[in-house]
């Protein structure tokens, strides 16, 4: 992935609201929001408390294969995580939010020794010697290691920092997390996973690229395109023409894929109406589809 196509998010919470605050650090792709759910500090009266929905990928992907060394110098391979709840944490020394997440995280590792094991993987482009005298400065008692383009990759690409990805202990990826995240959910997440009760609702989703982007494919529907006049045989070649052709904006992404990572980009929103449209009408050629797309607009 190109370093210059890649935007990295950063979410702040205000403690006392209980608000996520979006920080973004613009690139020339995508543009995000996150909205951070209120912190564990965030005490309300009891009545007023959060309840918690728990949501899980239904046909959750085994974790991308990797082998890496932490700083201290201990392997880092998914296969040897199993029987444990991972959090592969993406995060990066310059990404305030994150520095507020290491903390969490650490308190989490200490409060589930046996049943989680949390991994650091920075995707700062910073010398490693740098970004290891942070990790230490910064005290984290969990692995830390680099994760290159190729790694990140793998994750379907990092988009926005920190990103989180929870693996249960059958080494399967069930959910991502952008953003700063309650600790107290990570907790439910934890014990849910490790096989206790929660005091919480959990459902089942399919990935249309909620998690991996490459599972568009399996959207019934592309956020912001109409396309109510097409029949169900139409809806399926404009999906198919929406996961094949390439979104334009400059982030090598397909249409599709584009459109459910940054619903806000109005390039792959034009494009993939202009295809829904075409194709109601009859009309609609990949040729066609391509001419005349719009440039992207400065940002």
């Amino acid at each position: 992935m190109k370093r210059s196509t890649v935007l990295f998010s950063s979410v702040a919470a205000l403690l006392a609201l209980g608000i996520g605050i979006l920080v973004a650090r613009r690139m020339p792709k995508l543009s995000s929001t996150t909205m951070a759910a209120p912190r564990a500090a965030d005490k309300a009266p009891a009545a007023q408390q959060q309840h918690f929905v728990l949501k899980f990928v239904k046909n959750p992907e085994p974790v991308p294969a990797f082998n890496l060394k932490s700083f201290s110098g201990q392997a880092l391979d998914p296969a040897e995580w199993r029987g444990k709840v991972v959090i592969l944490n993406f995060w990066a020394t310059w990404c305030g939010p994150c520095r507020y997440e290491i903390p969490e995280l650490m308190a989490l590792q200490k409060e589930f020794p046996d049943s989680l094991q949390v991994i650091g993987l920075s995707v700062d482009e910073a010398p490693p010697a740098e970004v290891k005298k942070f990790a230490d400065r910064m005290g984290i008692t969990y692995p830390v290691s680099l994760a290159d383009d190729q790694l990140q990759n793998r994750f379907g690409g990092i988009l926005a920092l920190p990103t989180s990805f929870v693996i249960d202990r059958q080494g399967r990826v069930v959910q991502k997390h952008v953003g700063l995240m309650p600790q107290d959910y990570y907790a439910m997440e934890i014990n849910y996973l490790a096989g206790k009760k929660v005091d919480a609702d959990v459902q089942t989703f399919v990935d249309e690229g909620q998690v991996f982007p490459s599972n568009v494919k399996n959207a019934k529907s592309i956020p912001g395109v109409d396309m109510s006049k097409l029949t169900p045989a139409q809806r399926k070649i404009a999906l198919r023409k929406m996961n094949e052709m390439h979104c334009n904006c400059g982030c090598d992404y397909t249409v599709a894929q584009c459109r459910v990572l940054d619903s806000a980009c109005p390039v792959s929103k034009a494009l993939a109406q202009k295809i829904a449209d075409e194709i109601a009408r009859g009309v609609a050629t990949p040729a066609k589809i391509a001419a005349g797309s719009p440039a992207h607009p400065t940002r």
